[in-house]
């Protein structure tokens, strides 16, 4: 019944991105279409905001930001775990608060530093500003995977005569959990991001797939195209689904790794 709950607005999603303009506008509503029809996905891809030019934005986006939030995370998680120092603990007790900080009270500050580096307008930018807010989750479920290797194995590299780095490749297979997590979490951030991208974006050829969709969906008058607005959301929610599928038992595994130590 939970599941039920939870998928039932996607299936209506889905069910009224095959309807007409008037049948999607009805009231009372129709559950199912009366004459299922692509139209609103033919509309989707013929429209002049440039849908395909959107999305291959948001995946340019998504992947920089995936890979460069992993990276840094796990030399940052490494670094905590292995290598403690006096005040470690409280530096990573503060990093973790910048989770607590929403992003929409920065945006002003956030805005002056990149337009002071010239990354106003670009994807350089929300690649940055994503990865910024993503990696102190990031860090703490790698740290986490960290912490369940045995002890054991670390000392059996520094016996063979592993340095820091052939140590750290030797180890990466047993984090495979905690690195598809954190990927997994800075993808559906980045691929669904629009506040961000809203306000630090400015020509259309470089608009995300979030922000197109709100170029779209306005028909006469004012009135909203519901029908075309959903398609836009099956397209964008499409990817995310069927990756978190694939990926599904690696989340889970990385969301627990550590919690037995």
């Amino acid at each position: 019944m939970v599941a039920v709950l939870f998928a039932s607005p996607l299936i209506a999603v889905l069910l009224g991105s095959f309807k007409s303009p008037a049948e999607a506008a009805r009231t009372p509503p129709t559950y199912v279409p009366d004459e299922p029809s692509l139209r609103n996905y033919t509309a989707l891809q013929d429209s002049s905001a440039g849908v395909w030019t959107a999305i291959g934005n948001s995946a340019l986006v998504a992947a920089g930001s995936v890979v460069l939030t992993v990276v840094l995370a796990l030399l940052a998680a490494y670094g905590f775990e292995r290598y403690r120092f006096r005040g470690s603990e409280a530096v990573f007790v503060l990093m973790l608060a910048a989770i607590m900080v929403p992003f929409q009270i920065l945006v002003s500050p956030l805005y002056v530093v990149l337009n002071a580096l010239g990354l106003t307008n670009s994807l350089v930018g929300i690649v940055l500003v994503i990865t910024t807010f993503q990696l102190p989750f990031s860090v703490f479920v790698i740290r986490n995977s960290f912490a369940a290797i045995p002890g054991e194995l670390y000392e059996a590299a520094a016996v063979d005569g592993a340095g820091l780095w052939r140590t750290l490749r030797a180890l990466a297979p047993l984090l495979r959990a905690g690195l598809i997590t954190a990927a997994l979490f800075t993808f559906f951030a980045a691929w669904n991001e629009f506040f961000a991208a809203l306000i630090l974006l400015a020509d259309q050829d470089r608009f995300t797939l979030p922000v197109v969709l709100t170029t779209l969906i306005s028909g006469a008058r004012g009135s909203v195209d519901w029908g075309l607005l959903q398609s836009g959301v099956i397209v964008t929610v499409l990817p995310c689904v069927v990756i978190f599928i694939v990926l599904q038992k690696y989340y889970v595994s990385g969301m627990t790794a550590g919690a037995g130590k």
